[in-house]
């Protein structure tokens, strides 16, 4: 028995010993290659990662040639530019995109997909800049400067604005099942379950897993006929068969006792005639990013993860991000502060912050201020509605919760009970970002799954629990939204969830 991606029990058909069939598709048919036999047909990529490809093009062109036309009719509208700058004019756009087209910004299957695509365009136009402005120098004309060093940092801005709108776009039309990759998963059940767990994640990346491919030994007795509701298709050695019957874009290996180093590399040879990506999942999950790299040794590719570094330059330079943007956004929003603490006074009688003790960075335990969303003695009724918890974990989850106030439910739905905690961002208790800042009752009832790590750095205002769904996500959920970003922190990282946490807020989802 398997559990679904929502924890309850899911069902498993099986398929009876001796057989591989699913009940609407043929037993997987051995593979005989005979001399002279051609090639399976290539499997054409979607039509839709060309159009989307194109659109981008004519998306960053058309931002170039906006950022050239600011720059050339707003900052030299007083006088006519030589004709050198003019040359310039001309050659800006075409350096820029030639650029983008070097760092391969058009393709299709990282659009859309991850922080990849916004280094690309960064990089792109970092080389742009650096060559304009040793040609310009070399050329002789200095007046050349405001177009280097203004509209092509204007023209990135503007690029990665308009990609940005494009994902979204992207992704909401993936929420509907449009503009993904049709992936065919293999590997050992178990780990395949453990895919499927997380694939709600991977549809918004643009993967949905249509397919899967058990190993031979599987199928020696009973071996399910599918997984959580996707099919089993066959096993492992009927792969590129079953790619190019069902013509997936995309074939992912798990973990298997079936695999080889030879076996893989026949299949990637055998995939390349179909024109299918072969992705290769570490065992690993959750490690990406800077930690990730790879190691020839003796040309065999080696995957090698970094020991996580929670000090030096760049962790400085994030506590005074910190401590400094936190100070700002305190003297932009001290109207709604002081209009959230005369609401909660006026309403409800009471303190206006709540105080409670959280445990912070190496365990070490501090005062956590939010404004009050709950009535007085709501700790003290917290057994009372103990047999409603719907946690499903360390935390304690209630909808609807009685002891919530009238403005409560308000600022809790758009995160302003959580603004106190600027003042401990500014103290250096917490960071803008972040894991959740835990009580001492759930810290001492971590087990031995790796949640400890989340106390390896500063708990967060927000964090990828913020932004992935709240308090809709589930403990498990919670737990590994926190552990990725302690695992593979970038300043990077920060700036995108900061950037989603705006939304999150006002979209008001999974507060309660």
């Amino acid at each position: 028995m398997y559990k679904n991606a929502n924890g309850a029990d899911a069902e498993v058909a099986e398929f009876p010993a001796g057989t591989a069939a699913t009940p609407d598709r043929a037993a997987p048919a051995i593979r005989i290659v005979l001399p002279g036999c051609s090639a399976p047909a290539p499997v054409s990529r979607p039509r839709w990662e060309r159009r989307y490809a194109t659109l981008a093009f004519c998306v960053d062109l058309l931002c170039v040639l906006v950022a050239d036309a600011v720059v050339t009719f707003g900052y030299h509208w007083m006088a006519l530019p030589d004709g050198r700058s003019l040359a310039l004019v001309a050659i800006l756009p075409i350096a820029a995109m030639v650029a983008l087209a070097s760092q391969r910004s058009w393709d299709a299957r990282i659009i859309g997909s991850g922080v990849e695509e916004f280094r690309r365009i960064g990089r792109a136009y970092a080389l742009a800049m650096a060559v304009l402005a040793v040609a310009g120098y070399a050329w002789g004309t200095a007046a050349g400067q405001s177009w280097i060093f203004g509209a092509l940092p204007l023209a990135a801005i503007t690029t990665v604005c308009a990609r940005l709108g494009l994902r979204r776009c992207i992704r909401r039309r993936r929420r509907r099942g449009e503009f993904v990759w049709s992936v065919l998963v293999a590997g050992d059940s178990t780990e395949v379950h453990q895919l499927l767990a997380r694939s709600s994640e991977f549809l918004e990346s643009g993967w949905e897993i249509d397919g899967i491919c058990l190993p031979v030994d599987s199928f020696r007795g009973k071996a399910p006929l599918a997984i959580d509701d996707v099919p089993v298709l066959g096993a492992e050695d009927d792969i590129v068969d079953i790619v190019a019957l069902h013509s997936f874009q995309a074939v992912a290996l798990l973990p298997s006792s079936g695999w080889t180093h030879s076996k893989t590399r026949a299949l990637s040879w055998d995939l390349e005639r179909t024109g299918t990506d072969l992705l290769m999942a570490p065992v690993l999950m959750d490690l990406v990013g800077p930690r990730l790299h790879m190691a020839p040794l003796a040309g065999l590719p080696l995957l090698k993860f970094s020991a996580p570094r929670y000090s030096g330059p760049s962790w400085l330079v994030k506590n005074v991000f910190d401590r400094v943007l936190a100070l700002l956004i305190v003297a932009f929003l001290s109207p709604v502060l002081l209009a959230v603490a005369v609401a909660i006074r006026v309403t409800s009688p009471g303190p206006v912050l709540f105080r409670q003790t959280r445990v912070g960075r190496d365990g070490q335990t501090f005062t956590m201020y939010k404004f009050r969303s709950m009535v007085v003695d709501a700790e003290n009724r917290l057994n009372e509605l103990a047999d409603r918890d719907v946690g499903a974990g360390v935390l304690f989850k209630l909808y609807d919760d009685p002891r919530v106030t009238r403005v409560g439910k308000f600022i809790r739905r758009y995160s302003l009970d959580e603004l106190p905690q600027l003042f401990n961002v500014v103290s250096g208790d917490m960071s803008l970002v972040g894991p959740r800042p835990p009580l001492a009752s759930e810290v001492a009832r971590y087990g031995e799954d790796g949640m400890r790590r989340r106390l390896f750095v500063k708990p967060g205002l927000t964090g990828l629990w913020q932004v992935s769904g709240r308090s809709n996500l589930s403990w498990e959920e919670s737990v590994r939204a926190d552990l990725r970003y302690v695992e593979n922190w970038t300043f990077a990282l920060d700036l995108s969830i900061l950037r989603r946490t705006i939304g999150a807020v006002l979209r008001g989802n999974g507060a309660y």
